[in-house]
């Protein structure tokens, strides 16, 4: 019996890749990895496998992917929630109120660093 392949997986494995180039003391967002993938409007998508990444057995630094507007919306899923701003800061992220203060200037987007 053949199993049908999961795309879910294949676009989780895609997603993994690209967060695992996000330089350290950089950060991007869900739906420029979305973009980056010719798949624009999956950033809830990209955010699930965030969720997923953490039981990745090479690391994915799920810490750096934000949303659009520099807020940590996935520290719910960090164990605990504050961990994913204390792996931020110790890369020389300053976040306050949950929100990178310097978010446009470390912005890293993934379609023109990596000239997709």
């Amino acid at each position: 019996m053949t199993s049908i392949p999961d795309k879910n997986q294949d676009f989780f494995s895609h997603v993994f890749n690209i967060v695992r180039l996000i330089p350290e003391g950089r950060i991007t967002n869900y739906g420029s990895i979305a973009k980056a993938l010719g798949s624009a409007k999956s950033s809830r998508m990209v955010g699930w496998a965030m969720n997923a990444s953490h039981s990745q057995k090479e690391p994915v630094p799920a810490h750096r992917v934000v949303n659009r507007n520099g807020l940590l919306t996935g520290k719910a899923h960090f164990n605990p929630p504050s961990r994913m701003q204390e792996l931020l800061e110790k890369e020389g992220i300053e976040v306050k109120e949950d929100k990178i203060t310097s978010f446009k200037e470390l912005f890293w987007d993934p379609n023109t660093e990596l000239k997709l």
